[in-house]
């Protein structure tokens, strides 16, 4: 599938030129776009119906490690569902075991109870299979109140209205699934329901977004968390909040009880309308052929999902330049041809051997006189060696059918994509840190910012930030210049691994000292 017109160019480095400077995003538009993301916040805080949610999550503190107990964790958000136990020591050390069970189409699409009778079992399997400890409530706040129950925490990744930590309205199905006489229920009542059904001494105690137990499972490991953020297939950020900021909770329990509360921000709405984000032709085509045009804007500019799709209209460009082909001679592969064909993994594996285990050679920039001259490092050779067998092997080309200049030219495309995704990772961030006031915007005075000599926790999850080479470092770069060196060096980004399973269990345990 050609995903956009082919270029057509009166000079080669006309178009290197122009397409460079699409992906750059000058200091002055990552603070534009700093000051756009805390305008959508303040109107996500004080109304419904935005786009970026800002969404109460009724959790209203974190964990800081000392917390003991056993608590179970049920994550159900697509082909498989998996329950876990969770052991909290005490030391901000925890012990995990899981199971996955398989979802069928028939228990998708069917009845809601038989779906949720389906939940229950499995929890039921677990408990008399894999369990490790005996259950017990867990020592401090809420001890004693159920001393036979066993405290569980949901992850239900699928929109819901949230009105209680303990309760939420489904929404809708999504992912293939479309259980009848669910949508406008609350799916915390629906598991329950299941579990009296069976005569199980399980409470289900909180309802727990992947991306706020992020937060949670960072917070327990490092004894404190400002934010959970989520830089993978998908992104979203949750971060704790001042109560009063919440506008649009005027008049309810919590607003009057005030204090701090997580927010779900849902950030991967950010800037749908697209006035500040940097589109180029190949977003506006990428987001053109989308299942949800228009929507989730910043995620289409950062996730995993997308940058293999955008590095992928870039090639095609480059393939169907005119009035020559810039790229493997005009040739293309079923995986280059395919809606979706080049996974972002590819990306990361190029940059992988370019930045190799030596000193980093830097960029090769067009129009790579040095390939042309035959004056090529000995180490950026090797480097654009492996490039090419990365190409053969994940885009189906022939060996011959890549030169060293290919590889150096899908070297600098990959390049462009992913630096320009952690640069807008690291506006996110910043935007938090500025909004928690323990940040300001450059030429803005420090006087008066919260916790000035704190670190500042911050808990991250996801393939990108793990696992695709200077990711982080990039991210960090833009954060540095957004909120000063000083604020950037005592932000502690930390991984906050599995905040759909031990996530929701801490969020069970925060339920409970919310009861005490």
């Amino acid at each position: 599938m050609a995903s956009l017109a082919a270029h057509s160019y009166s000079s080669a480095q006309e178009l290197y030129d122009t397409i460079d400077a699409q992906f750059q995003l000058s200091n002055a538009q990552l603070v534009d776009l700093t000051k756009t993301f805390l305008d959508e916040f303040k109107q996500g805080l004080e109304g419904y119906g935005h786009a970026m949610a800002m969404i109460p999550t009724f959790v209203t503190g974190v964990p800081n490690g000392t917390e003991k107990g056993t608590f179970l964790a049920l994550d159900l958000g697509g082909t498989n569902l998996r329950v876990c136990e969770v052991v909290l020591n005490g030391d901000k050390t925890f012990s995990l075991r899981q199971q996955k069970y398989r979802v069928t189409e028939a228990l998708k699409t069917g009845e809601a109870t038989a779906l949720f009778d389906y939940l229950a079992d499995s929890v039921d399997a677990f408990l008399t299979t894999e369990a490790s400890v005996d259950y017990t409530s867990p020592t401090g706040p809420g001890s004693g109140k159920h001393p036979n129950a066993i405290h569980l925490g949901l992850t239900f990744s699928f929109p819901v209205e949230q009105t209680a930590l303990d309760s939420g309205k489904i929404l809708t199905w999504t992912k293939g699934f479309a259980a009848r006489n669910a949508i406008g229920n609350d799916v915390v009542k629906l598991l329950q329901d299941a579990f009296d059904r069976k005569h199980m001494h399980v409470k289900c105690v909180a309802l727990v977004n992947d991306t706020v137990g992020a937060l949670l499972s960072r917070a327990y490991q490092s004894g404190g968390c400002i934010l959970g953020a989520i830089f993978g297939t998908g992104t979203n950020g949750a971060y704790v909040e001042e109560v009063s900021k919440i506008k649009k909770l005027a008049g309810s329990p919590a607003a009057a009880k005030g204090g701090l509360m997580v927010v779900n921000t849902e950030w991967g709405a950010f800037n749908n309308s697209r006035s500040q984000l940097p589109s180029t032709p190949f977003d506006n085509s990428l987001d053109r052929l989308s299942i949800n045009p228009s929507f989730q804007a910043f995620e289409k500019f950062i996730s995993g999902m997308y940058l293999g799709e955008i590095t992928r209209n870039l090639i095609i460009a480059f393939i169907d330049a005119a009035p020559k082909p810039l790229l493997f001679n005009g040739k293309s592969t079923p995986a280059v041809n395919k809606h979706y064909g080049i996974d972002t993994s590819f990306l990361s594996t190029v940059e992988e051997a370019w930045l190799g285990t030596d000193a980093c050679p830097g960029y090769i920039k067009p129009p790579f006189a040095e390939l042309n001259s035959g004056s090529l490092a000995t180490n950026i050779k090797t480097r654009l060696e492996v490039i090419r067998r990365a190409i053969v092997k994940d885009l189906g080309y022939k060996l011959d059918q890549v030169s060293l200049k290919d590889a150096a030219i899908i070297r600098w495309i990959c390049g462009l994509v992913g630096r320009r995704a952690a640069q807008l990772s690291g506006v996110a961030v910043a935007t938090v840190l500025i909004q928690t006031g323990r940040a300001v915007l450059p030429g803005v005075s420090h006087k008066g910012l919260k916790d000035p000599n704190e670190k500042i926790l911050v808990g991250v999850d996801g393939s990108l930030v793990e696992h695709y080479p200077g990711f982080e470092q990039t991210l960090r770069e833009s954060l540095r210049y957004l909120v000063g060196e000083d604020i950037e060096g005592r932000t502690d980004i930390g991984l906050a691994k599995d905040g759909s399973g031990v996530g929701a269990a801490l969020g069970a345990l925060e339920a409970l000292k919310q009861k005490s």
